[in-house]
């Protein structure tokens, strides 16, 4: 008889946001998903979550808040849009909890002082086979600061 085999755990990160991407790493590291989500509806976006995300996922999504000089417009499209991503979370029972851009930015020396070339950089060197983008590179992150913190 085989002892029953163990349940992989995996690390996600969520950089919420049209600009922003989902992405999942196994406990090793590597990347097993990295999909940005410009171009994506909320149907889109939900069956990449029920889809592509393994089971045993925990995600952290970034803690955000509405920046100086953005548009009503564009603070109300981006409040909606952290609403959504919260409420796929939830109603397809993947759990989740938040972080703060401060937090994980601090923990892995990367703070950007609003420059993304920062996050980019150290995304591309912790993830050298992977294409990096301003996209990717925050959610990359946030799901190595979850893998760091929660191992």
């Amino acid at each position: 008889m085989n002892p029953p085999e163990r349940t992989a755990v995996f690390f996600g990160g969520i950089d919420p946001g049209e600009s922003g991407a989902v992405s999942v790493l196994d406990g090793a590291g590597s990347v097993v998903l990295c999909r940005p989500f410009r171009g994506l509806n909320e149907a889109d976006i939900r069956d990449i979550l029920e889809s592509e995300v393994p089971v045993g996922t925990f995600f952290l999504l970034e803690r955000v808040h509405a920046m100086p000089k953005q548009g009503v417009a564009s603070t109300f499209k981006f409040g909606r849009f952290c609403g959504m991503m919260s409420g796929l979370l939830c109603g397809l029972r993947i759990p989740y909890d938040t972080v703060s851009p401060t937090v994980w930015q601090k923990a892995l020396n990367c703070l950007t002082g609003g420059n993304k070339n920062i996050t980019k950089d150290l995304a591309a060197r912790l993830f050298p086979t992977q294409k990096i983008t301003h996209a990717t590179a925050d959610s990359l992150l946030i799901a190595e600061f979850n893998r760091r913190t929660k191992k």
